[in-house]
């Protein structure tokens, strides 16, 4: 691979699998925590407020009318709880649960089962369900991490695909087959899931119906499709992916998938149609580049990304960039922290939220922050 092992290891443990295990990146944090840039000029964020307090706190995502966020969490609240008084001394949680909030970071509510792991969590039309992927029909306990034998692996846990109510009550399962099924976010227009599975051998885009039909295959190419979102207008789909093209590569990926196994590699951001058409490649720099997102003017695309900061003392340090969706035109948006990613604009286009490990006081804790968006 290109990328050297500190960077390759922290990025990775973000953004191979989407959405999931994103927390398990604190072993490969630095040992102090991370320190504001004194006079940083992150010139299109303003008013940056801190929603999270301690722990892992990520994916977190607006609902349709942009005044609650879902969010996967390590820190466990009862209902009801601000997610910004959380005590140090409060017991966490072995693996993520999801999590609803107002948008102040107020009266938090758990949504999900409280057994297995969860992960990948976005909000239905209406506001009044949520959906998420979790473990839990496989077993209570968190999933066993996998043995590394001196590599940077990841497992492809039997996640499946479930909406809820926002207490957590009538649940329905959209996905059965065997092995992982997670990362599924919806269209604007309310009408399509896409997501990434497993089933028919590789780690590829699907798309259905919102309640589990009409299932069709969206990508094909050897590797990992996945962390897709679709466009403002819901005609087109942003994603990231590694296909290797090496006949030893393609080997060893398809030998450590049969083991339910990923061992990562660097990540380009694509884009296509809702359709599945139309595939373009939008970044080529051999960096690590995940968690992408529309502008709202549906050109351009937010995404994290190591590509000018691999060599910064050393140290792996991941941070937003806009793009153009030609490729061109690259700006960088963040300069404080060592980590910021899983970027999404609210839907009337005026705020921005994303995860960050700025302020933390703790190695590996990063929680979620909320800015309003200065063109």
């Amino acid at each position: 691979m290109r990328l050297g092992k500190s960077v390759k290891n922290l990025a990775w443990s973000f953004c191979i699998v989407g959405c999931l295990q994103t927390g398990a990146w604190a072993a490969e944090m630095p040992k102090e925590p991370s320190k504001a840039v004194s006079g940083s000029a992150e010139r299109h964020l303003a008013n940056i407020r801190q929603l999270t307090v301690g722990r892992q706190n990520a994916e977190a995502y607006f609902s349709f009318d942009g005044t609650k966020l879902i969010f996967q969490s390590t820190n466990k609240w009862a209902k009801d709880t601000p997610a910004s008084t959380r005590k140090p001394a409060e017991a966490g949680l072995g693996c993520y649960q999801m999590y609803v909030m107002d948008v102040d970071g107020k009266q938090v509510q758990p949504v999900s089962t409280g057994e297995g792991a969860t992960t990948c969590g976005y909000f239905y039309p209406g506001d009044r369900r949520i959906l998420y992927s979790s473990t839990h029909a496989a077993g209570p306990n968190c999933p066993p991490k996998p043995k590394r034998d001196g590599a940077y692996r990841w497992a492809l846990d039997d996640y499946d695909i479930y909406a809820v109510d926002l207490d957590g009550r009538n649940v329905q399962r959209l996905t059965t087959t065997p092995g992982y099924d997670a990362e599924a976010t919806i269209s604007p227009d309310g009408k399509t899931i896409v997501w990434t599975s497993v089933r028919d051998g590789d780690l590829d885009l699907y798309a259905m119906n919102l309640d589990g039909t009409g299932i069709r295959r969206l990508t094909d190419d050897v590797g990992y499709d996945g962390g897709a979102f679709f466009s403002p207008d819901s005609r087109r789909i942003v994603y990231r992916a590694a296909h290797p093209t090496d006949p030893t590569e393609i080997a060893r990926y398809q030998e450590l998938l049969a083991q339910r196994l990923v061992e990562p590699g660097q990540l380009e951001i694509f884009v296509m149609n809702a359709d599945g058409s139309g595939k373009q490649q939008v970044t080529s720099n051999n960096a690590s580049n995940f968690s992408p997102f529309f502008h709202p003017d549906g050109k351009r695309i937010i995404f994290s990304s190591n590509v000018e900061t691999r060599g910064e003392g050393g140290r792996p340090s991941f941070h937003l960039y806009l793009v153009n969706d030609d490729g061109t035109g690259l700006e960088r948006l963040t300069l404080e922290g060592r980590f910021n990613s899983f970027p999404m604009f609210s839907p009337d286009g005026k705020r921005l939220v994303w995860v960050s490990d700025r302020n933390a006081k703790e190695p590996g804790e990063f929680n979620v922050f909320l800015a309003d968006w200065v063109p």
